[in-house]
């Protein structure tokens, strides 16, 4: 192909640069094309260079192993092996969520918020809690003093203006109406509960007084006795614990003292269990009424339970009488809780009425 030169003429500006710009765009396209025929391996080395050489190893890797080459080499994490490091194990307190993402109880920092080389997990702090929770015990720091603060529900253990036991004094002699034992034989279970040895019993024993039926629930052991009468303290009381329809509660005492082997008391310790909290059913069945005095004249007054929650409006009756147990008797518990009575409290001038 050849191009005609036209003769340049002054009167004819237009066609010359029209000639000028036809013979230029060839040659910028010419060059466009030279360009980028230049920049292709310029290219090519740059992508190169910025290529991942892991990912390069490990493209070989998987085709070494058999992989399938992706069909397109530019698709990302296409069988792919990983080099990151194992998740940490996760710090005391803390938790994965379901998206698996770690997350720490209060006080720890987050440990994804940081690279790991920074990572700085701040301790955890502890909750400002009472010595030894809610365990209660009858010395030391979880002793009777404390239980009030333990829990909110035991604050009545300090603040309470009818608690019990306390020191019978002074009381008023009366004819006061006889208690109506129905006490049976009857099948039951020891537990040692980690304060007492307690023995539950099926339905069927009941008291009435005070026109009022009350349900034997359990009874249990103190030592030494948590009343006291006229300041005398005996080697050991047994609570026999009532319920009435109406949830209230009605405590029989039956004072310990040293003498004779008491029958019921050894079948309990012959069927006590050989774990703590655990009840065991006993083989043979107790008349409850062998626990009883033959004297059933007794005090009375209104207080609290003897261990927390120390709940008040308790009806407490304290036979008059002690029954005997036997030195040995009393050591075998002894031996479980050498000491697991509640100190006397203040009677805040209550009425305290005795059978005459």
């Amino acid at each position: 192909m050849s191009w005609k030169l036209p003769s340049r003429s002054p009167s004819c500006p237009f066609a010359a640069a029209a000639l000028s710009l036809a013979c230029t765009l060839p040659a910028m396209a010419s060059g466009s094309q030279d360009a980028a025929r230049a920049a292709k391996p310029a290219a090519a080395a740059k992508e190169a260079a910025a290529a991942d050489p892991m990912d390069t190893l490990r493209q070989k890797l998987a085709e070494r192993l058999g992989a399938q080459k992706p069909a397109d080499p530019r698709a990302a994490n296409v069988m792919r092996v990983d080099n990151r490091a194992t998740a940490p194990v996760p710090p005391a307190g803390a938790s994965t969520s379901a998206a698996g993402s770690l997350t720490l109880s209060s006080g720890a920092a987050r440990t994804n918020a940081k690279p790991a080389a920074a990572r700085r997990v701040e301790p955890a702090h502890e909750p400002r809690t009472v010595p030894h929770g809610d365990h209660w015990d009858y010395s030391g720091e979880a002793g009777p003093q404390a239980w009030g603060k333990m829990k909110p529900e035991f604050s009545k253990c300090s603040t309470g203006q009818r608690q019990s036991p306390i020191d019978i004094r002074d009381g008023i002699a009366v004819q006061l109406e006889p208690i109506q034992f129905d006490y049976r034989t009857t099948g039951f279970s020891v537990i040692d509960n980690g304060h007492t040895v307690q023995v539950n019993l099926p339905s069927g024993n009941t008291i009435t007084v005070l026109g009022r039926r009350f349900e034997l629930l359990q009874f249990h052991f103190h030592r030494p006795s948590e009343e006291r009468i006229n300041g005398k303290q005996y080697d050991m009381v047994a609570h026999l614990v009532h319920q009435d329809a109406e949830g209230k509660l009605a405590v029989v005492a039956v004072l310990l003292d040293r003498g004779v082997a008491q029958p019921l008391v050894q079948a309990v310790w012959n069927a006590l269990p050989l774990e703590k909290n655990e009840a065991q059913a006993a083989p043979g069945t107790i008349d409850l009424n062998k626990l009883l005095p033959e004297d059933r004249r007794y005090y009375t007054y209104m207080g609290s339970l003897t261990t927390p929650p120390c709940s008040e409006g308790v009806l407490w009756m304290v036979m008059k009488t002690p029954v005997p147990v036997s030195p040995e008797q009393i050591d075998i518990f002894a031996r479980l809780y050498p000491m697991n009575a509640r100190p006397v409290q203040q009677a805040a001038g209550r009425l305290i009425k005795e059978s005459n």
